[in-house]
């Protein structure tokens, strides 16, 4: 299983069209789908500007969420970011060039946002796989179902 430990990542690992890139917030993960030439796919808030790269937690609140491309370094900021496909072992990836297809064909479109069943890592699992998966709800879902024991 892949660690959520940012002290793993490995700067020496450029990633490729089609990847999935986690990128480490203060206190959650963001992810975005890593289209070529340093730019991404990513879930940004509605009122979010096209300039700035910040967390997609407002999205929360509004329930609405605008794909943005934008650069990876942007993006990042002064956080971590890795690659990871880490749900390859488990649903086979679709063509790099169908992956891309479906990513451009969202940038500037309004989507729905929900942080259980529709977010960022749902979003660009989606992109990639063609089913919107996302462990880190799993993982909050089944702590606070133990934690409200």
């Amino acid at each position: 299983m892949a660690s959520n430990n940012p002290e793993d990542f490995d700067p020496s690992g450029s990633p490729q069209p089609g990847d999935l890139i986690e990128i480490f917030r203060p206190a959650y993960q963001h992810w975005a789908l890593y289209l070529g030439d340093g730019y991404i796919v990513n879930l940004t808030p509605v009122d979010e500007g096209q300039a700035t790269a910040m967390s997609s937690v407002k999205s929360v609140f509004s329930r609405k969420a605008v794909v943005r491309m934008q650069l990876l370094k942007e993006v990042v900021g002064n956080n971590s970011y890795r690659i990871n496909n880490k749900y390859d072992d488990n649903h086979t990836p679709l063509p790099v060039c169908d992956i891309i297809h479906r990513a451009q064909l969202f940038i500037g479109q309004e989507v729905s946002y929900d942080l259980l069943g529709n977010n960022c890592e749902h979003f660009v699992t989606l992109l990639r796989y063609g089913e919107g998966v996302s462990e880190q709800v799993s993982l909050s879902v089944s702590v606070s179902h133990v934690v409200s024991r």
